[in-house]
């Protein structure tokens, strides 16, 4: 895309997405993810069904009259996004590829986030890390994410999670809520998992299609792996063929279950002909 395209693109995706977030996604948000904790704001007078254990017994005594302490959540945190640009993240075949449903759920996020008062940073990675973008407050952040999402160019074609998740361990030392959109077509993630996961608040947003999932009975085809460049026929009307790559999926889905269920992380699974919107409002809800 050229630049007025890539520009059009932004403003499609944020009329779309900051509609959602400010629609659906404002309280949902907030309640699933809490802030550090509770900061002092102010003292009122007592009314019934306060909890007195929050009396303030300094001031009572000073007003003859009781008054309590009021506390207010710390709200601002910080919103890392790990996105998959690999060259399998660029594979679609119904309604968009998982590249650009990736698009949509890192601006949805990111409005969110801002919406929210947090700041939002992103990591970009193949089989190595593309590009850091610090964490920052803002609407014109939150575009300038959006616009690097639709015009990055890989220089790798992979995908490492294991080695992208040293890298954020080790230049993130502050507690974050960390948001990694892939199709984890990676292996040997889980000691990098565990260890950002004891650190940091660690949600994993599985993107496939579904022809990542079954073959369709086409006959005879030429396939390539394109984060390899292998080539190979396979003769998708063989059913033993067509059920070994379903397999193939099964294993790999219940890989990420497991290693996310074993860090104490989360896993939502969003396919690209879905409703990601419900996907997200699910997950949101039952978190909350």
């Amino acid at each position: 895309m050229d630049t007025a395209e890539i520009l059009k693109k932004v403003r499609q995706i944020e009329i779309k997405t900051k509609g959602l977030t400010n629609h659906i996604f404002a309280g949902e948000y907030h309640s699933a993810f809490k802030g550090r904790g509770m900061s002092f704001s102010e003292v009122r007078e007592y009314h019934f069904g306060d909890d007195v254990r929050s009396i303030d017994w300094n001031v009572t005594a000073r007003f003859n009259t009781p008054f309590i302490k009021v506390f207010e959540e710390e709200r601002e945190l910080t919103v890392m996004l790990l996105v998959d640009v690999s060259e399998s993240s660029a594979f679609g075949t119904k309604k968009q590829d998982k590249r650009h449903l990736i698009t949509e759920l890192c601006a949805v996020l990111a409005f969110s986030a801002i919406n929210n008062n947090d700041k939002v940073g992103v990591i970009f990675f193949s089989d190595g890390m593309e590009r850091y973008i610090p964490p920052k407050k803002g609407k014109s952040h939150i575009l300038f994410i959006i616009r690097e999402l639709l015009s990055i160019t890989p220089k790798r074609k992979g995908t490492n999670l294991k080695e992208t998740l040293r890298f954020f361990n080790n230049a993130t030392k502050k507690r974050s809520i960390v948001f990694v959109l892939s199709d984890f077509l990676s292996d040997d993630y889980q000691d990098a998992l565990n260890i950002a996961s004891k650190r940091h608040d660690v949600v994993g947003v599985h993107v496939y299609d579904q022809r990542d999932k079954e073959l369709p009975a086409v006959g005879l085809i030429q396939v390539s792996d394109a984060e390899t460049g292998a080539v190979q026929w396979i003769d998708t009307n063989d059913r033993q063929v067509r059920q070994y790559y379903e397999r193939q999926f099964a294993q790999h889905a219940q890989y990420c279950k497991n290693a996310f269920l074993k860090s104490g992380a989360e896993l939502v699974s969003v396919r690209t002909d879905e409703d990601y919107v419900k996907a997200l409002q699910t997950f949101f809800l039952n978190r909350a």
